[in-house]
């Protein structure tokens, strides 16, 4: 979606709109960058420190459409990112949500970015500045 804001894309995709959702696209949990490399970072510490292998979840728990995702780029960036509606994958699920429990309880990880305006908005800004460093 930031490509397509900064030009260097014409469109982005959505693969399906008829998911039993509210908006008909599927729900995903979107996760901060830094907020995974956190998770990471505390994993290996545990692993360091002696804990077994520990599969984590990693996610703020909280679902968002491919519409809404677009809709707050959209606003973020103040581009239009036009949308190109295409067929559903196979495979993929109408929701998909992390249970991030296990992380939180036994390594104390807590998202930092929770809220999808601040995750988009982070990634605006990096990217922008990745873009204008190319050029």
């Amino acid at each position: 979606m930031l490509q397509v804001a900064t030009g260097e894309r014409e469109a982005i995709s959505i693969f399906g709109e008829d998911y039993p959702t509210p908006d008909g696209t599927c729900l995903r949990d979107y996760v901060h960058v830094s907020d995974l490399t956190r998770a990471h970072l505390l994993a290996l510490e545990a692993l360091l420190g002696g804990s077994g292998n520990t599969t984590y979840n990693l996610g703020n728990s909280t679902g968002y459409s491919v519409r809404q995702v677009i809709d707050t780029a959209r606003e973020i960036t103040g581009h239009p990112i036009p949308v190109l509606v295409a067929e559903r994958r196979a495979g993929d699920p109408a929701i998909l949500i992390a249970d991030s429990s296990r992380i939180r309880s036994e390594l104390g990880w807590k998202p930092r970015y929770e809220r999808l305006d601040e995750i988009i908005r982070t990634a605006w800004d990096w990217h922008r500045k990745e873009v204008s460093s190319e050029k």
